[in-house]
């Protein structure tokens, strides 16, 4: 009987990282909002409500995608089951709704950005946590001796990999040496993201594969970075204010 009631009401462990990583995050995006000169409570305003979107619309988007099995069972919509959730429409649905936000309370879109690029950052590092222990995103087949035994297979341990990658990015942005131009801090992250993830397909079993072994994912990192690229050069002109 105990167990069951732990089975129950214990949240798994990937959300309890998550979970965690958000309350880090936004302690960390309230604790440099002053420096962006964006008020804190700003902050955590746009991380609510933002991340009540992202919940909703996830759990929407995929419902919306898979629309016959839900008219068959609509009650299914309310499940508990974390895997019926879309991530990509849960972080359209955040983006959305900050930009209101930010439109309504006539925010600098660019410095609040920046002020935000913390939170993203270590989210960025719980979802990877998250992942190793969810085991999902998980690697292609490996001889290596570093590999991780997962879905009956040795794998690259790409949930590692990832969690590196977002460390290191963070470490680089934590501390910057100088007052940048607004926005820049914010770009330089999902550039540096951005090459991260085009680097890490190479290593994930679980993408989708378009065409010669090409993956989705990686087209979509790319054309991020490539207009990462194109906006910080637009905002390191001299004429831009």
């Amino acid at each position: 009987m105990l167990d069951l009631f732990r089975n129950l009401f214990a949240p798994p462990r990937h959300l309890i990282l998550l979970v965690l990583a958000i309350w880090l995050g936004t302690t960390l995006a309230e604790k440099r909002a002053e420096r962006f000169n964006i008020n804190k409570d700003d902050i955590s305003t746009i991380i609510y409500y933002g991340f009540i979107g992202f919940i909703i619309g996830g759990r929407l988007s995929f419902v919306l995608q898979n629309i016959t099995a839900f008219i068959q069972s609509p009650l299914s919509i309310f499940s508990v089951n974390t895997d019926v959730f879309d991530a990509f429409g849960g972080i359209v649905t955040f983006i959305i709704i900050a930009l209101i936000i930010i439109q309504r309370r006539k925010f600098s879109f660019w410095s609040t950005a920046d002020a935000l690029t913390p939170f993203f950052a270590i989210l960025s590092i719980g979802l990877s946590l998250s992942h190793l222990a969810a085991g999902t995103a998980f690697g292609i087949p490996t001889s290596q001796s570093w590999g991780i035994d997962l879905w009956n297979a040795t794998r690259h341990p790409t949930q590692i990999y990832a969690f590196i990658a977002s460390f290191l990015t963070f470490s680089l942005l934590w501390s910057p040496k100088q007052a940048l131009r607004p926005g820049l801090y914010f770009l330089t992250f999902v550039s540096l993201t951005s090459a991260s993830q085009i680097f890490l397909g190479m290593f994930r079993a679980d993408l989708t594969l378009i065409f010669n072994g090409i993956k989705q994912e990686q087209v979509i990192s790319l054309i991020v970075l490539i207009i990462c690229f194109v906006l910080i050069e637009i905002r390191l002109k001299p004429t831009d204010q």
